[in-house]
């Protein structure tokens, strides 16, 4: 991998390039700005937008539907502690024509052990296009030498991300504790019970529910969430230490 060069701004803007094998240890992507905007495409029905990270406390640009839906599992993943948007390019010389190629990977996430990983965001589960597939290989095997992944990161199964995507609306940390809520919630769900049923136990349900999908969210409450989210869903105890609940496979 000492031919792949990485590309990124510099926090005072300016572009830096660099060897891949130094970047990678020396730079914190997570920290950085977009290399290259997200382009608005006339006719799209999905334009940029931003993602506010409960991880960050700051917004992330995003390109695509399918890009804000991984950003949002992602945030959501107790193990990661730093998102960014294309923070870095990476350049190469393909063997064959030794033509200059270049891709810039759609986010980069840092997880608390130091790993990190390069995603791309396809929207659907379709094979990758034949210059994706190139550009692929050479990222794994570019994020492999330094200890990273690279992955394409398919569309989540429709249930769990429209769930999901419900519990982010309570993901700011004002619900956490809403009302002073947050104790009589976790023992109200101290063993399993149905989520309405726990959520009139612990005070008023307008109350509690929020308290209670702020919980679902961190990981404090668990549940099966390739379930429907409906009143009779069973909510279990859990921790913000053991993962994103069984339900989710990353």
């Amino acid at each position: 991998m000492d031919g792949v060069e990485a590309v990124f701004a510099h926090s005072g803007g300016a572009l830096v390039q660099q060897r891949w094998l130094q970047a990678a240890v020396q730079v914190r992507f997570e920290e950085l700005k977009s290399v290259a905007p997200f382009p608005v495409v006339p006719g799209r029905r999905w334009g940029p937008g931003w993602w506010w990270s409960a991880t960050t406390g700051r917004h992330i640009a995003h390109g695509s539907q399918a890009m804000c839906s991984q950003l949002m599992l992602l945030d959501r993943d107790p193990h990661v502690v730093g998102l960014s948007a294309r923070p870095v390019r990476l350049i190469w010389r393909d063997p064959g024509s030794r033509r200059v190629l270049t891709w810039v990977p759609q986010l980069f996430a840092r997880y608390a052990d130091g790993r990190a990983l390069l995603g791309d965001c396809p929207a659907t589960t379709e094979p990758a296009a034949e210059r994706a597939a190139r550009a692929a290989a050479v990222l794994a095997a570019a994020c492999e030498a330094v200890g990273f992944a690279y992955r394409r990161l398919v569309p989540p199964d429709p249930v769990l991300a429209a769930n999901v995507r419900w519990l982010a609306g309570y993901r700011h940390p004002r619900h956490r504790d809403a009302g002073g809520l947050e104790q009589a919630v976790l023992e109200a769900f101290a063993a399993p019970r149905p989520l309405m049923a726990g959520a009139a136990a612990a005070g008023e349900v307008l109350a509690t529910l929020p308290v209670v999908y702020h919980a679902l969210w961190s990981g404090r409450l668990t549940a099966d969430l390739r379930r429907p989210l409906g009143e009779h869903i069973l909510i279990h105890p859990g921790s913000t230490a053991d993962g994103n609940d069984e339900e989710q496979e990353r």
